[in-house]
């Protein structure tokens, strides 16, 4: 058995074991709590350690703007393809999925494997990659739902400085924002991790090593499936897998890349799972139409959707990830993944241009029908 396979098979007994934890896990306080720890502790202490082992590079700077750039590009194409999965435009629905479809959680679905595969280096450059995305997830995608919300309701829309102002602040508090500024200010001055007291460095380190295995027990423990919108959600996850593979297929193919491990950066990375930031600005906005009775019956989001959408994201995009590292070099060479995306597109539209085929009435009758209207109106 090759070394790569029994390394996701072990991942993968993980993610059983908490799936086999949920009836002792049902309360969601028990569940925030074991995110909680994994979000301001053992993240932030796995991104620091991964921080301080890179040198400053000016040249580093572009990951961020990469990744804002894929978010951005992430929302036009789901505003331009959701129609043809049977979601109307300017819907709850539409609205909730422009929202979270181009958002990205790496750190959930992405780093462990990352780390795991890859390497501490490799793993600070996708921190800051990360930047960009947190850039989108905090500030662009509230933006967004708040400029929806005033439309969908017919408000006067206000002034957001204030608003942005606040969620740079947050943006900035969060365990994992504070603790980059701290590593790059210390690699700035010269210090990395062997500078800092043993006793120190020894922490941060044992901290650390909780990241994985807490990971994927959280994946396994929090997964649910609500079949009702299953289908069409698993859908329109493998249309998004399928368009981010094609990118990162030309993107690898246009852009000369330094080693194998950051072309497979480049493959992973945007096959995280969507975040949960959206939802939560979602949440603060029903919570708003909740409180008025003007607008309780018009809601801006479709909630329900939006949880499925996290629900089903999460184990998808592990599997995604896994898969890519499990196959050796294959996803190393651009055409290999770009023959993937245009699979995994072909196979998320083919049963609705199936149903539309089946739909349409192409018997001769009809079209003797059409040609006699066609003909009368001339």
């Amino acid at each position: 058995m090759s070394i790569a396979l029994q390394k996701t098979l072990s991942l993968l007994l993980l993610i059983v074991i908490g799936i086999i934890l949920q009836k002792k896990l049902q309360n969601e306080d028990q569940k925030k709590g074991l995110k909680t720890i994994i979000l301001n502790i053992a993240l932030p202490a796995m991104i620091f350690v991964a921080l301080l082992k890179i040198e400053i590079n000016p040249d580093l700077l572009i990951l961020p703007v990469l990744a804002l750039i894929f978010n951005i590009v992430m929302i036009f194409l789901t505003k331009f393809s959701l129609p043809f999965f049977g979601i109307k435009a300017d819907t709850p629905a539409m609205r909730t999925l422009m929202l979270l479809l181009p958002s990205l959680a790496p750190g959930l679905t992405c780093f462990p494997f990352i780390v795991e595969y890859l390497g501490d280096d490799v793993l600070a450059l996708a921190a800051l990659a990360d930047i960009g995305n947190k850039l989108f997830v905090l500030v662009l995608a509230y933006l967004l739902a708040m400029s929806w919300y005033y439309k969908n309701q017919n408000l006067k829309a206000k002034s957001n400085g204030q608003k942005v102002k606040e969620l740079l602040i947050a943006m900035v508090s969060e365990p994992i924002n504070m603790v980059m500024l701290v590593a790059i200010g210390l690699l700035s001055f010269g210090f990395n991790l062997e500078s800092m007291p043993g006793f120190l460095s020894e922490s941060i380190l044992m901290m650390k090593d909780m990241m994985t295995p807490l990971v994927l027990l959280f994946i396994g423990i929090a997964v649910i499936f609500k079949w009702g919108q299953l289908r069409m959600i698993t859908s329109i996850l493998t249309f998004r897998a399928g368009f981010t593979f094609l990118l990162s297929g030309l993107f690898i193919w246009l852009v000369p890349m330094p080693s194998e491990a950051a072309v497979l950066l480049a493959v992973v990375f945007p096959q995280s799972a969507v975040s949960f930031w959206p939802f939560a600005h979602m949440s603060a906005i029903r919570k708003f139409e909740y409180e008025n009775e003007a607008q309780k019956e018009n809601p801006t989001f479709d909630l329900e959707m939006g949880i499925n959408v996290l629900a089903v994201s999460m184990p998808y995009s592990t599997l995604l990830i896994l898969g890519v590292f499990t196959s050796g070099s294959y996803f190393t060479y651009p055409l290999h993944v770009i023959s993937i995306g245009g699979i995994l597109v072909g196979t998320a539209l083919l049963p609705k241009a199936i149903q539309w085929i089946k739909s349409a009435d192409f018997s001769l009758d009809n079209l003797r029908e059409k040609e006699l209207k066609d003909s009368s109106a001339e």
